[in-house]
């Protein structure tokens, strides 16, 4: 039975029936608590990595709030067969206070983070496929995001799996950052 788009609900970590095999040695599954702060980490240092944060970006400070997005949203993690995280994604529904484009029977992503030590192994993929299949589980009929201009590998991620740009929904949080919307129909 299909909840209401608007009604997700973050899965409980310890439902077993929640936690999703994506390939052979990665997992996706809700972040526990105790992994909060370590979703902040690969977040921070993902963004540092990508040259997306400067020394003095009022974001790093949203980005070590995990804490929030845990409360608020739906967090993600990747992990491997040892547990050990590999990357995470906040999933926001149409509405709620970590949305930020999502429309009525929208899905929305944010912070999509890979540990550097992951790179290149298709966590990122396998985080949006996760996020695709959360949207179509509630009846959504689309998945949204939105990027800096600036990050030209999520923004290939993105094309590449069939994202299309929502231009109408581009802005600004802060003067100098230009925030480029994307979205996914996906069946509901």
């Amino acid at each position: 039975m299909s909840e209401d788009c608007s009604q997700v609900r973050a899965m409980d970590p310890e439902d077993c029936s929640q936690v999703r095999t994506m390939a052979p040695e990665i997992t996706i599954r809700p972040a526990r608590y105790d992994e909060v702060d370590a979703t902040a980490e690969i977040a921070v240092s993902a963004y540092r990595a990508e040259g997306l944060l400067d020394d003095d970006s009022h974001y790093e400070a949203v980005l070590r709030d995990a804490t929030t997005r845990y409360e608020q949203a739906e967090l993600l993690v990747a992990v491997d067969g040892d547990d050990t995280m590999l990357g995470t994604v906040t999933v926001a529904p149409s509405g709620t206070p970590l949305s930020q484009i999502a429309g009525d029977g929208e899905l929305e992503f944010r912070m999509l983070s890979t540990s550097v030590a992951a790179r290149g192994r298709g966590v990122g993929e396998l985080l949006v496929h996760a996020v695709i299949d959360r949207a179509r589980e509630f009846g959504c009929h689309r998945v949204v995001l939105c990027v800096v201009d600036e990050n030209a590998k999520a923004i290939r991620l993105y094309d590449r799996l069939g994202f299309v740009r929502l231009p109408e929904r581009d802005w600004k949080p802060v003067p100098d950052v230009r925030l480029i919307a994307f979205g996914l129909d996906v069946d509901g």
